[in-house]
């Protein structure tokens, strides 16, 4: 059941957003539906280890809907995003730290970030994780400069 909840918040996320998309374009409001058979995962460059599938947009030019996977276990450095973007947890146990605090996420939380706030995320042990992400701009992933190190120019 938690799976079914999950995956429906995924797609209260995605479909008006991606109709939405599809009317301001020009275009005659659509309806967007997508299997998990649909889905093409491919390799987030530069991020071993990590799938992401494309669900509307281009999330590397600009806004878009996408999934990512995560394998169990799997712990990003603390890091920021220059889009805002919103989160469904739709398996799997995501742990995001925000100013020093653990927010531990089954499947169905909701988290979103606007501007570039400071986070590490990380993937529980024991299964893998997927989220479906909304941004609202080109999807990045900016490192923040280690402790006591000269920011990056």
């Amino acid at each position: 059941m938690n799976k079914t909840i999950a995956m429906a918040a995924a797609a209260a996320l995605i479909l008006p957003a991606a109709t939405r998309a599809a009317d301001e374009g020009g275009k005659k409001a659509a309806a967007v539906f997508v299997t998990p058979g649909d889905l093409k995962w491919v390799d987030v460059p530069g991020m071993a280890g990590l799938k992401e599938a494309t669900v509307t947009g281009n999330p590397s030019k600009g806004p878009g809907h996408f999934f990512v996977k995560f394998p169990g276990g799997f712990s990003a450095p603390e890091h920021h995003h220059t889009a805002s973007h919103y989160v469904t947890v739709v398996s799997g146990t995501m742990v995001i730290n925000v100013d020093g605090k653990d927010h531990t996420l089954p499947p169905g939380s909701f988290f979103a970030f606007t501007g570039a706030k400071k986070h590490t995320t990380r993937c529980a042990e024991g299964a893998d994780c997927v989220v479906c992400i909304d941004t609202r701009g080109k999807w990045d992933m900016v490192p923040e400069a280690a402790a006591g190190a000269a920011p990056a120019k």
